[in-house]
């Protein structure tokens, strides 16, 4: 297996050389140490965790869940290293750093050991959801220890027949006369939901009242610790464990609520604006993990290249290892590029989410979950791919990749679903306001005749009353503003080299944004000309 490495290099010179990053307390000597500090932890404790942990993965006996060997150890030194903390509020005990560093931090937690990843990330959305909804009793009950990391948190939304349609949901929260509720009712696919890493799990339960209106207005959100503030069980339990295609050691858990005792989280029949709060949150998360594990099946594609031995030089007629190959190093462009670009959007959102910027965040917010997850699932498939019929079986590791990676289109809203958010929520809604003022400020300056192809796209679009039609054009387009914002960005990282920077870095970056450009970026146009067609 070849080791990760984390690319900090690219990681700073995007923070500070493309976006501009800039923080009263945090110089460019601390964003480096905190990052390499990061970058010690995921490369020599999670990563060395990854494969094994896929070969053994969670075990469930007695309703107990046993992580994969060394999971338990190293959560306790991401929890004791106060890894936890980095972007929550200081009142509760978080560090109050900005996401432009969080992101890079997280992406590597991704990137090392999606399955250990998987547990902070759900936590993270329990941690907004709380701090946005909750009362200030609840805030200062849950939030230290849920920020600390020494209490994990849940979403527990999806049931056997409800899945993206959460309208359907039957989970019951029958009032108690001490204000608490009653909570019963089966979840299914809960990530983390049952797990040996932490002392408390604080699962956030959607369920209907008893006088709840129908379909979605009638959904509220609450709090439901594994165990209560007197130290007792809750009445609450993993009954089984999901056999997956991939993210093994991730326990993904079946959770029966029998009567369990909750709190209502904001108001009631209100859950389906505090679900959004941890949704929206997770997505751009989860955009992020595509990046992350894009990068590390492409360090693995790259190791493999340069050792494996095939084939005759086209020219010198001697036997070289396949990165020599016009194919290989094709592939292998195409995986950096794409890589890039999903990092450059994601880091692009943080700094939006750091500076208030709502309207750039929400816009780009299904761009990132949904380009940036179909990106990883061709990238790992790419690698595969390069190592040939080696990457066919598990033993040299390849196949992982692409096996984690294709849950990341499915999971925090379907790649369909991210679609009709951008067509609908984001463009449709204003007129095209948000996506034209983007394209005006972001793309144009770079990519002039791609941002005017984009901009009379998105008219044509508004311009239509059939909102069938308009579903059917969402993927598409979502996809032609992708390549296109990308492709922009590539080429503002390109603008942003200046002859301080490292001569080889500055070569490769070039090599990547002219392969882009002229490779990948034409896509765009049938993805556009597709968008605009009557189904």
């Amino acid at each position: 297996m070849s080791d990760y490495h984390p690319p900090i290099k690219e990681m700073q010179f995007l923070l500070k050389n493309v976006f501009g990053f800039l923080h009263a307390d945090l110089d460019s000597e601390t964003v480096e140490a905190i990052l390499n500090e990061a970058g010690k932890l995921a490369s020599g404790i999670l990563a060395p965790l990854n494969w094994t942990g896929d070969q053994h993965g969670a075990v469930l006996k007695d309703g107990a869940v046993k992580t994969a060997p060394g999971f338990k150890e190293a959560y306790a030194e991401y929890r004791d290293g106060g890894w936890n903390s980095v972007p929550f509020d200081a009142e509760y005990g978080g560090q109050g750093l900005p996401w432009a560093i969080a992101f890079p931090v997280q992406e590597m937690w991704q990137a090392a050991n999606m399955s250990f990843g998987l547990c902070p990330l759900l936590n993270q959305g329990a941690v907004e959801a709380i701090f946005a909804h909750g009362t200030e009793a609840q805030k200062e009950e849950y939030l230290p220890n849920l920020i600390s990391g020494e209490w994990t948190g849940t979403m527990n939304l999806t049931e056997p027949q409800a899945g993206s349609d959460i309208g359907l949901l039957k989970s019951k929260a029958e009032p108690r006369t001490d204000g608490s509720y009653a909570i019963s009712g089966q979840k299914i696919y809960i990530t983390y939901g049952e797990h040996d890493m932490a002392e408390n799990i604080i699962h956030l339960v959607l369920a209907r009242l008893p006088d709840a209106p129908d379909d979605v207005k009638g959904i509220s959100l609450f709090i439901v610790p594994k165990i209560l503030a007197d130290g007792s069980r809750n009445a609450l339990s993993c009954i089984g464990l999901e056999h997956k295609l991939g993210i093994h050691a991730s326990p993904t858990c079946t959770m029966q609520f029998d009567g369990a005792t909750g709190y209502l989280l904001g108001e009631a029949h209100q859950g389906l604006k505090c679900m959004f709060t941890m949704m929206n949150n997770a997505r751009l998360s989860v955009g992020l993990q595509g990046v992350a594990i894009a990068e590390r099946a492409y360090q693995h594609a790259v190791h493999f290249a340069a050792e494996r031995v095939q084939g005759k030089d086209l020219e010198s007629g001697g036997r070289v290892a396949i990165e020599a190959h016009p194919d290989v190093q094709r592939n292998l462009l195409a995986m950096r590029s794409q890589i890039e670009v999903g990092r450059a959007m994601a880091y692009q959102a943080a700094m939006a989410l750091d500076s208030g910027d709502r309207e750039t965040v929400d816009l780009l917010t299904p761009i990132v979950k949904s380009w940036c997850t179909d990106m990883a699932v061709e990238v790992a498939s790419i690698g595969v791919q390069i190592h040939g019929g080696m990457g066919f079986v598990e033993e040299t590791g390849a196949a992982q990749y692409l096996r984690d990676a294709r849950i990341l289109p499915i999971y925090e809203g379907t790649n369909g679903i991210q679609a009709a958010d951008l067509m609908f929520r984001k463009v449709v809604r204003d007129g095209g306001a948000a996506a034209q003022a983007y394209i005006d400020a972001h793309i144009a300056p770079y990519l002039p005749n791609d941002a005017a192809a984009l901009k009379a796209t998105t008219q044509t679009l508004v311009q239509k009353d059939n909102m069938k039609q308009l579903a059917f054009a969402a993927q598409p387009y979502l996809k032609a503003f992708g390549i296109i914002a990308g492709g922009a960005l590539l080429l503002r990282s390109v603008n942003s080299l200046s002859s301080a920077d490292d001569q080889d870095f500055a070569a490769k970056k070039k090599q990547t944004a002219n392969f882009f450009v002229r490779h990948i970026l034409p896509l765009a146009g049938g993805y556009l000309t597709s968008s605009r067609q009557d189904y």
